[in-house]
């Protein structure tokens, strides 16, 4: 039988530094990845591995589950291959560069900028041999082990429990194949045999077979084969086994009516996950994959967009069991790279996504690309993405094809009817426009292409837990800002159940080392829980009000302590009928809930600390402290700049961060460019201020004088002038007041 080994130390060293002992699972990003600058190392590293003797008679294979972005590896100094593609397995075989005793095994690493995908995107890359290492023996006669990556075992359920089971043997004429199809409990619900041939095809039927159901009941099957060197096999050992799970389970998307698994609509409402954690990167434990599952579970999500690229199989495996629909993609991203390099490339990486994870149960959907127009469409891009779609629909008919789009792309452009399925990544409400863009767009969409099915693949708002405010809006990166935006989201969301799927962006927070944002470097800060995982934000449990019907109730701003007279508000996020609300023992209200909250508006509150109780009944309760002040704290503010206040700042400097002043039935900044240049006089003051910052702004000079024309008409239409100065970049903050201060005194029809 083969034995598998995890290797758990090796030897490293960046270029020209001397090796080093580190433990495996290794990344060289750790820490530089994550603390902002865009400036973390990105080269060529190399992993000595010492390896175990081998046994006699067997055959010695390596295992690398993800070496980001090229590996090259050698053993004993020969060289047996290199691998292109950060997040997939691959396998070579050692046999004949192994020594009796002393063999080593060098992987040199590189991350550095290449031709590889991806190479442009909002997360870092995480050099180094960030998966499991495996050093494997088996008997010359084995089930494949360089069939992409695989076990050399594909099972496709189709129709009431029939089942192909598809085997790849090596070296094994004479030999018998036997495949086991068991239940849960380990009984066999069907099996055969046959002499083994370089492809062997089964067809078994399980009667009555027990669903796949999602979370409702996530049931899985295994399906066990084995390999014995004679025709015989009541005389004979198995000389190699391997083992996959699989489930039996319909579903379809209809542009109406959304998803149904098994005959029975099912809306998906999820997140998007990235796999990094604080100072580890991507070398992550199971424990850490286990408890993002959890997480998510918790809050009562029942889809997930696994981006940008393939995930662990210990993490598609969590997902098969708890019961979540999965969405599967490979990092073809951001930026198109022409040529046949970068082209082969995602043939190769969609070849093997597909392949390795064909018999998860909980994948229903492969993603072709995200946001790949954003440079510009092109004939070749085109043309690269319909030869995808056709090797997944060749590798895999019985799974749908799905791409996420970057927003401006037309609603009748090509790519919308490529796929199966389209999403979007829409991000109104935060990038640009306002949550309230959102339904228009998604009804006119629907009414334009009534037989496309559309998702929305991102949307999200960047959530810091420092910052807070009574009157929350855009770009304030208060969490009361994320919670409107969110619950503006849902209500749409559920207004639409025609939705195929919504995908949060993001779950939870991840590096990005070139970000800068908020007062937080190297971070991007959508998550609904923090990069560590340690803080839910009130994001995760409005989320969880929605989508956990678990009572649950959970007083939102327990972090905004700190309350002035005007700031005294508190919402409650609840799947509860009516909540009750306790101020320092008394009752102070009962209200019912509405979309799952309830707003207690001017809440009287005592000097110094108060004890605030939410409860539903005896049912469930939440309680938090908030403290009466006589005056605002302007340490929850986020000063002009997205950078923090400190107390050993200039007085001048933190003058000049003055916040915005804003009148009623005036302009400003806080206007769409749109409503803006509809007005000659505020149409004159906008191009004269527009002159100055793109005769400064490299990025608006690029996209010329007149943006109401071309791909960026409908996005500059829903923009604020308040968003465009934030795109041009470090616009100085005297000029936007200057700006403001103009606008203002422009009164509105």
């Amino acid at each position: 039988m083969r034995k598998t080994t995890l290797l758990t130390q090796a030897r490293f060293a960046k270029q020209g530094e001397t090796l080093a002992p580190i433990s495996l699972p290794h990344t060289w990003n750790a820490l530089d990845g994550q603390d902002g600058g865009n400036d973390y190392w990105r080269g060529i590293c190399t992993y000595e591995i010492d390896l175990p003797d081998p046994t006699s008679g067997k055959k010695q294979y390596i295992e690398i589950r993800g070496a980001n972005h090229v590996a090259t590896v050698y053993c004993n100094g020969r060289e047996l291959g290199t691998h292109k593609g950060g997040f997939s397995t691959f396998r070579y075989d050692l046999t004949k560069a192994m020594k009796p005793q002393g063999n080593v095994l060098t992987v040199v690493v590189s991350n550095a900028p290449s031709e590889i995908y991806p190479q442009n995107a909002d997360f870092t890359f995480f050099g180094g041999l960030y998966r499991d290492v495996n050093f494997i023996e088996v008997d010359e006669t084995h089930f494949d082990l360089l069939k992409d990556g695989t076990d050399a075992l594909f099972v496709t359920p189709y129709g009431s429990g029939k089942t192909r089971v598809d085997l790849f043997p090596v070296n094994a004429k004479g030999c018998t194949v036997v495949v086991e199809l068991k239940d849960t409990q380990g009984n066999v619900v069907a099996s055969a045999k046959a002499e083994a041939e370089d492809h062997n095809v089964f067809r078994l039927k399980v009667e009555q077979p027990h669903l796949w159901d999602g979370l409702a009941d996530p049931y899985c099957y295994t399906c066990e084969a084995k390999l014995y060197k004679g025709l015989d096999i009541l005389k004979l050992d198995p000389i190699d086994a391997v083992t996959v799970t699989y489930g039996y389970r319909s579903f379809h998307v209809d542009p109406n009516t959304g998803f149904w698994l098994n005959g029975k609509s099912v809306p998906l409402r999820g997140v998007a996950r990235h796999q990094d954690r604080q100072d580890k990167g991507w070398a992550i434990s199971k424990e850490d994959h286990a408890e993002d599952i959890a997480i998510i579970k918790e809050m009562g999500a029942n889809t997930i967009r696994l981006a940008h690229y393939q995930h662990d199989q210990y993490f598609y495996d969590l997902c098969d069991h708890t019961g979540f629909a999965v969405w599967a993609e490979i990092p073809f991203i951001s930026k198109f790279i022409p040529g046949k390099e970068a082209h082969d490339n995602t043939i190769s990486q969609m070849t093997e996504l597909v392949a390795q994870n064909y018999n998860h149960p909980s994948i229903c959907f492969w993603g072709l690309s995200n946001e790949i127009t954003i440079g510009a469409e092109s004939e070749e891009l085109y043309q690269n993405l319909v030869e995808l779609n056709a090797l997944v629909k060749k590798m895999d008919p019985h799974r749908l094809t799905t791409m996420a789009a970057v927003s401006m792309v037309p609603m009748d452009s090509e790519h919308v009817y490529l796929a199966d399925l389209i999403s979007y990544n829409h991000y109104f409400g935060w990038y640009v426009g306002d949550a309230e863009d959102n339904a228009p767009w998604l009804d006119k969409f629907h009414a334009l292409n009534p037989s496309v099915a559309l998702g929305i693949s991102e949307y999200g708002a960047e959530t810091i837990t420092t910052w807070h405010s009574a009157y929350p809006e855009n770009h304030d990166y208060t969490e009361e800002y994320a919670c409107y935006y969110h619950q503006e989201m849902l209500k749409v969301f559920e207004a639409r159940p025609w939705l195929w799927a919504t995908h949060c962006w993001n779950m939870f927070d991840f590096a990005a080392d070139a970000r800068d944002e908020g007062g937080v470097q190297g971070r991007n800060n959508k998550g609904l829980v923090t990069f560590d995982r340690k803080l839910k934000k009130d994001t995760f449990w409005l989320y969880k009000a929605w989508w956990n019907p678990e009572p649950m109730i959970h007083i939102a701003g327990s972090r905004f302590v700190d309350r002035a007279p005007d700031e005294r508000t508190i919402t409650v996020f609840t799947n509860c009928d009516k909540v009750t609300l306790l101020v320092n023992g008394q009752e102070a209200a009962t209200q019912k809930a509405e979309h799952h909250q309830v707003v207690f508006k001017d809440v009287i509150l005592a000097d110094g600390e108060n004890t605030i109780c939410a409860k539903s009944g005896d049912v469930v309760s939440n309680t938090v402290v908030l403290k009466a002040v006589p005056t605002h704290n302007y340490a929850y503010d986020l000063p002009d700049g997205n950078a923090a206040a400190n107390w050993f700042d200039d007085p001048a400097a933190v003058a000049a961060r003055r916040p915005f002043t804003y009148v009623e039935g005036h302009y400003s900044i806080k206007d769409k460019m749109q409503d803006l240049m509809d007005n000659p006089q505020t149409a004159a003051i906008l191009g004269k201020a527009m002159a100055t910052i793109q005769s400064s702004s490299s990025m608006m000079a690029s996209m010329g004088a007149d943006m109401t024309k071309g791909p960026m008409a409908e996005m500059f239409k829903i923009m604020r002038l308040s968003d465009m100065l934030k795109m041009a970049g470090k616009v100085p903050a005297e000029f936007k007041h200057m700006l403001n201060d103009q606008l203002t005194k422009i009164k509105k029809d």
